[in-house]
Order: structure tokens, then C-alpha cells, then sequence
């Protein structure tokens, strides 16, 4: 069966109930669907209604035990039980119909190419405060660089591809999108999240460690979902996550302490330090190395330059 393995970590957001029903109810095969949820809530929220569905494993988290976004996903990959695909989402999407199938379609036609593909995107956005479709963007897009941060890593943001209609099929990507990240069920085994990890620097760490492991990264060429962009009516990890309520959960740490620690693993990752930091699994792989994916997406990380 092609079962999709669909991880979503859900951080006290009202959108996810909305974002499950969408995603089932576009299906063209709904039961083939397994999702995993690392549901991160406040006392006053409840998601009874999937909670008896055979289709669905919660990871039941108060959220003053979190400990932040990757932490979450690594919790979620433990649970990957050997379905065919993976599909990592946010806990705010909308849907495409057949979205499965088409999404499916695309990765097996890059696969039977000889590529390992992993089909990635910040996909196109909608407003769930006004969700009609025709409000909805309608094209594709795609990951383009826009500049080094302070901690030596990069920021990423998204582009329209305007030359959608004329492709057949999709264009080679530079960069992962934690948000839309479509793969061979392995890839929760093979590229699993560092849990040390905090929020920046997410998804360039998946990035580089994809790309090492021989992963090729492709962005869809075709509409598949959508995703809410703003965080309005959201509340975020390091909003509770201060110094004056951090004693109220599991955490020991504040936000930004949790943030310092994780830029320190990623300077390690980088190799823009050596400062002892053992990764372990979660450093990068054998196929190729960091210089072979600077000459792939023209970025020196060590130089802070873009490679022309």
C-alpha cells in the first residue's frame, strides 16, 4: 500500500483540527493515511475527535514540557512504523483535491530517474481568517537564499515560480522547507531531527544533511497545499517559554537559552567551529560532504559569499 507517514507537530494552534480534516477529506485515499501528532496544548484544548481514529498516533505533550520544534519531530520519527512515504507538515494547511496521488505521482517519476528525491517547498499561502479559494495563491513557489545571519547560518525566503505551466516536471531545490517536505518513509530513520536543536537553523541543519546523504532535493512543479504564513491567533514556544514561567514544565531552560545551545550545534554542523560538540547521528553523512552542497547552492558559509 502507499501509506504516508504524516508528521505534524502542533504547537497550542487552533488550526490543526482544520488542517486534518482538509488533508483527509482532499485524499484520494484517505486510509492510507497514518498520522503521527506531537500535540503540544494548553488545559483548554481537546482534539476528541480523531483521538479513536486507528489512523492516528498522539503524542499527548503539555506544552510546558516542550521543548521546542525539533525536539517535537524527533518524538514523531520515533513512531515511524515503515510506511511507504512521509509527509512532514505544519499544523496549518489546506489541501489541494487528490493531493496524495499527485504528490506521489511527482516523487516516483524523479525516482525512477535514478534520483533519491525529496520534494520540499515553502508552498503558497492561504488566510484561514478568510479562506475562500479564490483568495488562495495559485501558483507554485519555490526557495530562493536571501542573506547570512548573524550565527553564521542563512535565511531562505519564497518565490513565485512564474514558469510553473511550462514544466513537466520538478526543479531541482537548493534548500529543505520544514513545512512541506515530502520523502521515502527511510528518510524519518535516515535524516531524523536533532532534538538538541531549537528553531533557526532547522532547516538548513536538514538541508546540508539530506543533501550529505545522498538525498536530491526537488521543489513541486504543481500546486499541492497551502500554508498560513502570519501566526495571527497563534501562541509560539518562546512566548511561554521566558524566563518567568519556565519553571512551570519540564524545561529547565529558557527560550533563548535553548536557542543559544542550538547555534552552538549548528556552528559545529557548518564546520564554522570546532567547539567539542558531539552530534552523533545527527551530524552529516558519507555521500557527499558540506563543500560538495557550497558548490551545489553557491553559498560559502566560512566566507559568508555567495559563490559565483
Amino acid at each position: 500500500m502507499d501509506t504516508i507517514f504524516i508528521q505534524i507537530a502542533s504547537y497550542r494552534d487552533p488550526e490543526l483540527l482544520p488542517t486534518i480534516r482538509d488533508c483527509i477529506s482532499k485524499a484520494k485515499y484517505p486510509d492510507n493515511l497514518r498520522f503521527c501528532i506531537a500535540w503540544q496544548h494548553g488545559e483548554e484544548e481537546n482534539i476528541d475527535e480523531i483521538k479513536e481514529d486507528s489512523r492516528f498516533k498522539i503524542i499527548d505533550i503539555p506544552h510546558f514540557q516542550s521543548k521546542g520544534a525539533c525536539w517535537a519531530r524527533n518524538k514523531i520519527e520515533q513512531e515511524y512504523n515503515g510506511e511507504k512515504y512521509t509527509l512532514q507538515l505544519d499544523s496549518h494547511h489546506r489541501f489541494i483535491q487528490d493531493w496524495d496521488v499527485i504528490v506521489i505521482d511527482m516523487f516516483e517519476s524523479l525516482k525512477v530517474k535514478g534520483y533519491k528525491p525529496l520534494l520540499t517547498s515553502y508552498v503558497s499561502s492561504y488566510d484561514p481568517e478568510d479562506d475562500r479559494i479564490e483568495n488562495r495563491s495559485k501558483e507554485p513557489w519555490k526557495m530562493h537564499f536571501d542573506k547570512f545571519t548573524d550565527d553564521g547560518s542563512i535565511s531562505v525566503l519564497p518565490a513565485i515560480m512564474h514558469d510553473w505551466k511550462e514544466l513537466n516536471e520538478p526543479i531541482v531545490a537548493h534548500f529543505y522547507s520544514a513545512h512541506f517536505c515530502f520523502a521515502s518513509g527511510e528518510f524519518c530513520k535516515e535524516v531524523t531531527h536533532d532534538p538538541e536543536l531549537y528553531f533557526h537553523g532547522e532547516e538548513i541543519s536538514i538541508t546540508i544533511r539530506a543533501y550529505t546523504k545522498g538525498y536530491d532535493l526537488f521543489h513541486p512543479h504543481r500546486m499541492i497545499a497551502w500554508h498560513e504564513y502570519t501566526r495571527k491567533n497563534r501562541v509560539k514556544h518562546w512566548d511561554d517559554f521566558n524566563n518567568e514561567n519556565r519553571d512551570k514544565g519540564k524545561c529547565e531552560k529558557a527560550w533563548w537559552q535553548l536557542d543559544v545551545d542550538s547555534k552552538k550545534r549548528l556552528r559545529q554542523l557548518l564546520q564554522l567551529e570546532d567547539n567539542g560538540t558531539d552530534l552523533g547521528i545527527y551530524g552529516l553523512g558519507s555521500v557527499r560532504s558540506l563543500q560538495d552542497y557550497e558548490k551545489y547552492s553557491n553559498i560559502s558559509f566560512k566566507e559568508k559569499k555567495l559563490i559565483v
